[in-house]
C-alpha cells in the first residue's frame, strides 16, 4: 500500500517585511539537514518570498534530488472565517470586518490545499514531499487531517522552520505522525513564531 508522507513546515523567522533573518536562513538549513536522509520526491513551497527562500536554504541539504516548485495553495490565507457566535471571543477582533469576498477566496484556496495534498498515492510508489507554508494553511492541514470542525484550525499555531508530518494511505484515515517538532533547531531558535512566553 503506497503511502503519501507530507513534511510540513512554517517558513524560517522573517523580518516585518517579510524577508529571511538570519535565524530563518538557519533554521531553514537545520529543517534540511533534519530531512537529508529522506527519499524526497517533491519540495513545494509558497509563492510568498520567506517561504520560497526557506525552501532554497532547505534544498541545499537534498542535493538536488528533488524538484523545488511553487505551490499557490500554499499561500498564506485565513482558511476559514467563523460566524461570530462560533468565533472564540479572542479572534472576535481578527474577524470583524472581514470582508465576505476574502473569506470565500480563503476557503476555495483551503479546498483547493487539501484536494492537491492531502489525499492518498493514486499508484504504487510512495510519496514524500515536502511543504513549505505559513501558520494558518498548516494548522487546516492538521484540522483536515484530524476531522476537526473547520473553526478548530484556530489555536494551531506553527514554530518557524518546526516539523509536522502527516501519512495518508488509501483507504485509511490520515495520520498525524508529529506536530511542531523543534528537536532539529538550536534551543535559540526554538519557538519564533510564537507570542513570547515561558516554554517547556
Amino acid at each position: 500500500m503506497a503511502t503519501r508522507y507530507l513534511y510540513i513546515a512554517r517558513h524560517g523567522a522573517a523580518d516585518a517585511f517579510g524577508t529571511l533573518t538570519e535565524t530563518g536562513r538557519e533554521q531553514a538549513r537545520l529543517l534540511g539537514r533534519r530531512l537529508a536522509h529522506l527519499p524526497i520526491t517533491a519540495l513545494w513551497h509558497s509563492p510568498l518570498p520567506r517561504a520560497a527562500e526557506s525552501a532554497r536554504e532547505l534544498d541545499t541539504f537534498l542535493n538536488g534530488n528533488a524538484p523545488v516548485n511553487e505551490a499557490p495553495e500554499l499561500i498564506d490565507h485565513v482558511p476559514y472565517v467563523p460566524p461570530v457566535e462560533g468565533t472564540p471571543r479572542a479572534w472576535v477582533p481578527f474577524f470583524d470586518g472581514f470582508a465576505p469576498k476574502d473569506a470565500a477566496e480563503g476557503r476555495r484556496i483551503a479546498q483547493d490545499l487539501t484536494d492537491r495534498f492531502a489525499t492518498a498515492p493514486e499508484g504504487d510508489d510512495d510519496l514524500h514531499e515536502v511543504l513549505i507554508t505559513h501558520a494558518y494553511p498548516l494548522a487546516w492541514l492538521i484540522r483536515d487531517a484530524l476531522g476537526a470542525p473547520p473553526v478548530r484550525w484556530i489555536g494551531l499555531n506553527a514554530a518557524n522552520a518546526a516539523l509536522t508530518v502527516i501519512e495518508y494511505r488509501p483507504g485509511l484515515p490520515p495520520a498525524v505522525t508529529m506536530y511542531n517538532d523543534m528537536s532539529h533547531l538550536r534551543p535559540e531558535h526554538r519557538w519564533t513564531g510564537f507570542p513570547e512566553a515561558a516554554r517547556p
